[in-house]
């Protein structure tokens, strides 16, 4: 059952995670409580993940309980709604690569959230934070070969049947090409290389120029 609220305002439809930092914000979202429980309203527009599910993609993508590996963390806000769906019996395992953003993220999220670890390093090496198996690989680099690192992290640390969820960046990846054209030749990559596709979207109106791609790894699920 998935944690995430959704509530209709004004003809909109707004998401909500439960806060596991009691009375924190992360990036100045609101708080409501709902149900007896305190919820902190998700941003599509600050939030790619938030962005793909009010696009068609399924809620259940990070499940309670998941041991997420998040690559590219930027200051937290993503990570710290993942940390609130997947919970106390959750992980998040959070890699940055700049220096200043992760201080944000270690400040703003990985020290009020007890299933957040922080690791400050390059996303190419995974040996420098294989720390376990995870049921999801979260990618948001902006990088020429963003899908290769994904996939390289998937290799090292991903279960087989696991998910990954990718947001491919075209103009990261090739300025000149149609961003279309670029999400069909990284999604081929990912089918190469055994994954199944399970959904993709554009990511407009909320980012330009992005797509996430959700998919399963080979072995069971």
């Amino acid at each position: 059952m998935s944690r995430i609220l959704r509530e209709e305002r004004h003809g909109r439809t707004f998401l909500l995670t439960p806060n596991l930092a009691k009375g924190q914000r992360v990036y100045n979202e609101e708080l409501v409580v709902r149900e007896g429980a305190e919820y902190r309203t998700w941003d599509p527009f600050r939030s790619k993940l938030a962005a793909a599910i009010l696009k068609g993609l399924p809620d259940d993508m990070v499940r309670e309980g998941d041991r997420v590996l998040y690559l590219g963390t930027s200051t937290g806000t993503t990570p710290s709604h993942v940390s609130d769906i997947v919970g106390d019996g959750g992980l998040v395992i959070g890699v940055e690569f700049a220096p200043r953003v992760a201080r944000e993220f270690v400040e703003k999220v990985a020290r009020q959230r007890k299933n957040v670890i922080p690791y400050i390093v390059d996303a190419r090496d995974p040996s420098k934070y294989n720390v376990s198996r995870v049921d999801v690989v979260y990618c948001d680099i902006a990088q020429p070969d963003q899908t290769e690192i994904a996939l390289a992290n998937c290799a090292a640390m991903l279960e087989p049947g696991g998910r990954l969820l990718l947001v491919v960046k075209s103009r990261s990846i090739d300025v000149l090409k149609e961003p279309e054209r670029v999400f069909r030749e990284e999604r081929a990559k990912l089918e190469s290389a055994g994954f199944r596709v399970v959904a993709a979207t554009d990511l407009g109106p909320f980012e330009k120029d992005h797509a996430m791609i959700y998919a399963k790894s080979g072995g069971r699920g």
